[in-house]
């Protein structure tokens, strides 16, 4: 069956465009396509392929060498000058997102490497990718490890493989797209900043574009040959005038003033480092050859920078990317040549027009602000009170060594980190341990009629280390909404620490989820996710008023936690209880609450933040943390700084 034709495609103009800049000129870095679930994000990724010019391979070679300069470190070469050739149509690779380390980058054999002396390298994703396109499907899902892997691989055109000592390196260059919905959670923004170009899109809430895109979809499903048919002399054209740009790239000129327009548009927005310059030349030179053009013009910057900066401007957490436009233009005005007029006074002189520059997005609930004023502690429901400004939280870890997703929270068993061990092959893959080989193989040599220098290693000899390095975890917040937390004041506080405890929880990957309980019962305010921003928002328009149903808030956070042991079980746990401590609601309230909490403790890592103020204190919090035998921390203590302070006047304290 054809794939469906990319003329096709309804809208999505941008996206378009960045997949067709990409494919005149790799060296852009590819494509960051950021969207909700159903918006055509793969298909029009896997019908780019079919419009790539196809490529000269050498004949029996894995690695995709160009016959006219073949790679001088190929496996498989080096191959002679005039080998034999033939010619395939580019590749569209797809790397699942459960792939493992050794099949993305290739693999060594180890033994063979031992015994024989023999560099036996198999190919993994990348070598097959070579020249093509290299699709990553929920990029936002894959291990950070194997995301800066790929990356890297794009931007420096080359795969390097390295096992105790044996090294073996490739030729990889090609086109990474990557897909994702926001709603499952963000890249990391170092990793973001990787990525050459970003796109956002979504759907038409246009009846007639929505009706046309059911009715090709359709079409296409009853017929996918004839439906691509009808297509295939628009998308014959569109790769022509793909393959004419890639010819006329080399011959585009970037001029002293675009890279001044260049210059100043990327400090405007305040990015980081020189990849967002270098990047955006690099569109400007492709779309400039796209528009068959041999000089790089402003709308050239323009464009570019529309594509290649909305993910690298400077921005809180979790904020969406994107840039203002307003911004953009006067950024560009900024840049251009000062009339030499005595009376000038334009966007050269270095005077602002009227309006100056134009303001940001609109900050997020992090920062703060002026919020409605809300009741004091009456039993009926309260406005939402804001989050203060995010600070950097404790880390709070799970007990033991677990096995799960890699993060940055606790101990676990991955497949990076220090090596603490060996362990023979067979109990769990990993990377083989040089010197443990060697020594495991040594006693048998003999008997095995070793002869000259070679070392005689079977399969039985290898070792594997065993590594010791972060996993992520999924952390339930379990956020007591009732009347007793209503206070103004203490409400801010509350939701200031929770909000930094989310972030430090985005910054170390893990997943996580809310339960709320007030008057008489509690709900799951969001399902276990990796969205970390989705927590804060629902967090920011939490809403307090009622009795304090505890027994019942901790009920929902076990089978919350006994549900998500089946789906993801890998996954370790830990809960942080944000109360006062109080159990008002329901008959035997304190009672309950403790039972509730006894059926917990033991089975999960747990924190009672506890959220008493004023001067009589009845330290109720602090009994739960007892009965669920968690760590106690009032939430004036959430903060590193304050922990590190505290430290410190303890050890001078006992100094003294």
């Amino acid at each position: 069956m054809k794939p469906y034709p990319f003329t096709a495609v309804v809208g999505m103009p941008d996206l378009r465009l960045a997949l067709v800049l990409s494919s005149i000129s790799p060296a852009v870095g590819g494509v960051l396509v950021r969207g909700e679930k159903g918006t055509a994000k793969s298909t029009m990724v896997r019908a780019l392929a079919g419009l790539l010019p196809g490529v000269d391979v050498v004949d029996a070679c894995r690695f995709s060498c160009d016959p006219v300069e073949p790679d001088p470190a190929c496996p498989d070469g080096p191959h002679a000058e005039g080998s034999a050739a033939h010619r395939r149509p580019a590749r569209l690779v797809e790397l699942p997102v459960g792939a493992a380390e050794d099949r993305v980058i290739g693999s060594l054999n180890l033994e063979r490497a031992l015994a024989d002396g023999v560099t036996d390298f198999q190919p993994g994703l990348l070598a097959a990718a070579h020249r093509g396109l290299l699709y990553v499907d929920e990029v936002n899902l894959l291990h950070d490890h194997l995301v800066d892997t790929l990356l890297d691989a794009a931007a420096m055109g080359r795969a390097t493989v390295e096992r105790e000592g044996v090294s073996v390196s490739h030729a990889a260059r090609f086109v990474l797209i990557g897909t994702m919905n926001p709603e499952e959670g963000e890249l990391r923004p170092q990793l973001l900043d990787r990525f050459g170009l970003t796109v956002e899109v979504a759907s038409s809430r246009d009846p007639e574009l929505r009706v046309e895109v059911v009715r090709r979809r359709l079409a296409y499903e009853a017929d996918p040959d004839g439906f691509a048919g009808q297509y295939a002399a628009a998308d014959a054209e569109l790769a022509a005038d793909i393959e004419a740009a890639q010819r006329l790239l080399p011959s585009v000129k970037l001029p002293d003033d675009a890279l001044r327009q260049i210059a100043e548009v990327c400090a405007s927005f305040e990015v980081d480092g020189m990849r967002a310059d270098i990047v955006t030349a690099r569109t400007a030179v492709a779309h400039a050859a796209w528009a068959g053009r041999t000089e790089v013009t402003t709308e050239d910057v323009r464009v570019a920078a529309r594509l290649a900066l909305p993910h690298r401007r400077r921005r809180n957490p979790f904020d969406a990317p994107g840039i203002s436009e307003e911004q953009l233009e006067q950024a560009l005005q900024d840049a251009q040549p000062e009339d030499p007029g005595p009376d000038d006074d334009g966007p050269g002189s270095g005077t602002p027009p009227e309006g100056g520059e134009a303001s940001g997005p609109p900050p997020s609930s992090s920062e703060g602000g002026e919020e409605p004023s809300g009741g004091g502690r009456s039993g009926g429901d309260q406005k939402p009170v804001g989050a203060g400004e995010a600070f950097r939280a404790r880390r709070f870890e799970v007990k033991g060594t677990g096995e799960g997703a890699a993060g940055r929270r606790s101990r676990a068993i991955t497949d990076n980190g220090r090596t603490i061990g060996v362990q023979p092959a067979g109990t769990k893959d990993g990377h083989p341990h040089l010197l443990a080989t060697v020594r495991a193989a040594a006693p048998h040599q003999r008997s095995r009629g070793r002869s000259g220098a070679g070392l005689v290693v079977r399969s039985q000899d290898l070792r594997f280390a065993r590594r010791e390095g972060r996993e992520g975890n999924l952390v339930l917040f379990c956020v007591d909404a009732s009347g007793s937390m209503g206070a103004r004041q203490r409400m801010r506080e509350v939701k200031t620490a929770v909000l930094s405890l989310l972030l430090d929880a985005y910054q170390r990957r893990d997943k996580v989820g809310l339960v709320t309980f007030r008057a008489s019962g509690a709900e799951l305010a969001l399902p276990p996710t990796i969205s970390v921003d989705a927590a804060a928002s629902r967090l920011d328009g939490l809403a307090t008023g009622g009795r304090t149903p505890l027994a019942e808030g901790l009920l929902e956070a076990a089978r919350v936690l006994r549900i998500e042991a089946v789906r993801d079980p890998l996954r370790r746990p830990l809960l942080v209880v944000v109360t006062d401590g109080r159990a008002t609601s329901g008959a035997d309230a304190v009672q309950r609450a403790q039972q509730a909490a006894g059926l917990l403790a033991g089975n999960v890592t747990s924190v009672v933040m506890d959220c008493e103020s004023g001067k009589m204190r009845l330290g109720l919090a602090a009994e739960l943390a007892e009965h669920l035998g968690a760590e106690h921390v009032p939430v004036t203590e959430v903060a590193a700084d304050t922990l590190a302070g505290a430290v410190r006047s303890r050890i001078s304290g006992k100094a003294a």
